[in-house]
């Protein structure tokens, strides 16, 4: 059941997306983890310990995190399966709210749009509202290279890893992703008040999307060989070159096999809170003056994944039909 659910979730989503009517009646599944996080931010995380108290207090935050989702999952897998197969379609549409697949293209998409109708004013604007660097430092290459970037890195952590958990573990294990993540973007930084306490929720965020970021690559260099203008053999040779070079283990596998496609030098240097963030270059020697035009080339990378993504879904759903089928077969004619 739980690649079925995978599957019919990608589905779902990628048609509805998360409805805003929906979202401003009860939220969404990550406002409601991020309250849980805050809560135990401020319970936990106390200034006045030392550094080795506030890991121990981030691991048993963590650990809260990720049972008080996950649990909720495994029993709503639970009750849906004894409702099978209308619990199925049920599960399906729980597990959509866990992905990002509609909202992650409108949002790039609506960089492309303000850099083309409103300028470097509108695009940087348009461009906050999808990474935290420092806007007001990019000039317009640099809004459009980091709206593919991040692209490629969502596509990884808000598309393929959730789908990949759910396939997984069901919504427990989509459920228990998601709060990992969540808690990651908002405790898992390297500041004073999060250095410590936030180390071991950033830790398990880099190991649960280690399997997740390669497969993205991967899906972007063969969507490369079905969009006209990509360069799949690029993809490849700069992801491989690259990849491991970026500061994070996981985000350089996309954002390089996006870099080599595009023939764009992405990553580098950013300013993130006014201080500038050393990092490598993923598609060293490729362009650097990025347009509206590689952003929505990118789009049409992304688009392409995704639906490989979905068929890779839909064959893994197949074969499981198939060998349930078979089993089921060979129970009945044993008796």
């Amino acid at each position: 059941m739980s690649v079925l659910i995978a599957f019919l979730s990608l589905a779902v989503e990628r048609v509805l997306g998360y409805p805003d009517w929906l979202f401003n009646a009860i939220g969404h599944p990550v406002t409601w983890i991020g309250r849980l996080i805050s809560f135990l931010d401020r319970r936990l995380n106390r200034a006045t310990d030392s550094d080795e108290i506030r890991r121990r207090q981030g691991v048993r935050a963590l650990l809260i995190i990720l049972l008080v989702p996950g649990l909720i999952g495994l029993a709503l897998h639970v009750l849906l399966w004894l409702m099978f197969p209308t619990g199925l379609i049920i599960a399906a549409i729980l597990g959509s709210s866990l992905l990002s697949q509609k909202s992650l293209a409108e949002h790039v998409e609506e960089v492309a749009d303000a850099l083309e109708t409103g300028g470097l004013t509108l695009g940087r604007i348009a461009v906050s509202r999808i990474v935290g660097r420092d806007p007001e430092k990019l000039d317009k290459a640099g809004v459009a290279r980091a709206a593919i970037e991040s692209l490629a890195e969502n596509f990884s952590d808000g598309i393929v890893a959730p789908a990949f958990w759910t396939g997984i573990g069901g919504l427990a294990g989509g459920a228990a992703y998601k709060a990992a993540n969540t808690a990651d973007s908002m405790i898992g930084h390297r500041t004073p008040k999060h250095e410590a306490f936030g180390r071991a929720a950033a830790r398990f965020d880099d190991l649960i999307n280690l399997p997740a970021s390669r497969l993205t690559g991967l899906l972007i260099v063969l969507a490369a060989f079905l969009v006209p203008g990509a360069d799949p053999r690029a993809a490849w040779h700069v992801m491989r070159r690259d990849a491991r070079k970026h500061r994070s283990p996981n985000a350089g596998w996309p954002e390089a096999a996006m870099a080599g496609a595009l023939g764009l030098s992405l990553a580098g240097p950013r300013s993130y809170g006014g201080e500038v963030v050393e990092d490598a270059f993923m598609g060293e020697g490729g362009r650097r003056e990025a347009e509206s035009t590689d952003i929505r080339q990118a789009l049409k990378l992304y688009r392409v994944a995704d639906w490989l993504l979905l068929g890779l879904f839909a064959v893994l759903s197949a074969i499981v039909i198939y060998l349930t089928i078979q089993i089921s077969g060979q129970g009945a004619n044993a008796l």
